[in-house]
């Protein structure tokens, strides 16, 4: 019993840790570029179908970006989807691709 027990708690800790991998992946939309100082404003779309009647406005972030190159292929209005570390309080963008 107790070795059942054992991989039980096991397979849910990878599970978990599978699940916190590709929660890092966010998609929104691009609403403004400050290329003088390497920010980028990213409008987070919700994801599913619950509360679909909001109209898919998610949370506005700013994020400052981890190499001033990755902007240079985005513009405001664009989607994309993107990663983001959170250092000391301040969103740290470190992957952008343009959908």
């Amino acid at each position: 019993m107790g070795t059942t027990r054992f991989i039980l708690a096991g397979a849910a800790v990878v599970g978990m840790l599978a699940t916190s991998a590709f929660a890092d992946d966010m998609t929104g939309m691009v609403t403004r570029i400050d290329r003088l100082n390497s920010t980028i404003s990213i409008q987070q779309t919700q994801k599913g179908t619950v509360g679909g009647s909001a109209g898919g406005a998610g949370t506005l972030q700013e994020y400052k970006a981890k190499d001033a190159a990755m902007l240079d292929a985005v513009h405001a209005g664009d989607r994309v989807s993107y990663s983001a570390t959170d250092t000391s309080g301040t969103g740290t963008l470190t992957k952008l691709q343009k959908q």
